[in-house]
């Protein structure tokens, strides 16, 4: 048999061969992560540690990858599950001894961009919008309205500070303090996390990069809040050649996922009459519109 025709067969039984068992390819797993962080409800699932750990040790357990790499996509939300995510990529880098890399798309912002610190490389396109490093709350105050159309609210509480911050009562300075207060040592461990993980990279002032402000991917480069820009396919294949796969890990979508989970836990639920489903699905709905503004507001305070 002439050679070329021997190579010509060997070249096609490896292509039927799985990615995982061929020697000549180099993976590298990705793993989306886009959205809002926390805001989860029956209808409208976000980024929680729940809903992305077993997509993140999925990723990690690939033995032959060198690297993971994160599509991050978030303008922020819940301080506390985005350091939980956190530390779980940076548990499974250090168990798996992998190298992690994150490509910010249009936002990786508040905790967007503590997601992003997770990786050992960070990397943006020059439109991305990058930062917004502070914390922030918000809210509507009711209380002049109840007084206009003649609303008496009644509520009873053991604790003092147990009403704080109602939005349908009148503020008061010291509840806004108290918040103040909470708000400063959130930052302070949202600006501690920046500074040991992208560490002599930052260029700019402290009181310039934890402001809150935010920047396109180009000058985020500048202060050191990313390493490079560009997107995954044409970093990963110039730091692994030509033959580098890069296999999306999807979340779980099986039948017992989808149960255990958002409407399909309302309607399999063996426990809910149907007298009790109705409410349970209004309820849902109107907890998921809530989120949906919210979620909407997050996205539009960077003109996406």
């Amino acid at each position: 048999m002439p050679d070329d025709l021997i190579q010509t067969t060997k070249s096609r039984m490896r292509n039927l061969l799985p990615q995982s068992w061929r020697r000549d390819l180099t993976l590298v797993p990705v793993v989306r992560l886009s959205g809002a962080i926390g805001m989860n409800s029956p209808l409208r699932p976000s980024l929680t540690l729940a809903a992305t750990a077993k997509t993140l040790e999925r990723a990690f357990a690939v033995k032959r990858a060198p690297a993971v790499a994160l599509l991050i996509n978030s303008p922020g939300g819940s301080p506390v599950q985005s350091h939980l995510i956190f530390k779980r990529i940076r548990a499974l880098a250090e168990e798996n001894d992998k190298h992690v890399f994150a490509f910010v798309e249009d936002v990786a912002a508040s905790g967007g961009y503590m997601l992003a610190c997770a990786a050992d490389e960070i990397f943006a396109d020059p439109s991305s919008v990058v930062g917004s490093i502070g914390v922030v709350s918000a809210g509507f105050g009711f209380n002049q309205l109840l007084e206009r159309i003649g609303v008496d609210r009644r509520v009873h509480t053991a604790g003092s500070r147990k009403m704080m911050l109602d939005p349908f009562q009148p503020e008061r300075a010291e509840d806004v303090e108290r918040l103040l207060a909470l708000q400063r040592d959130i930052h302070t461990m949202f600006a501690d996390l920046v500074r040991n993980r992208r560490g002599a990279t930052l260029t700019a002032p402290e009181e310039q990069l934890f402001s809150g402000e935010f920047w396109a991917g180009a000058q985020s480069l500048d202060l050191g809040l990313v390493d490079g820009l560009g997107d995954v396919r044409s970093v990963l294949r110039a730091r692994y050649g030509a033959n580098v796969r890069m296999p999306l890990i999807a979340p779980p979508s099986s039948w017992w996922s989808r149960r255990s989970s958002g409407i399909g836990a309302m309607l399999g639920a063996s426990a809910a009459s149907l007298d009790e489903l109705g409410p349970q699905l209004g309820a849902g709905l109107v907890q998921g519109l809530g989120d949906a503004a919210q979620e909407r507001a997050l996205w539009s305070r960077f003109g996406l």
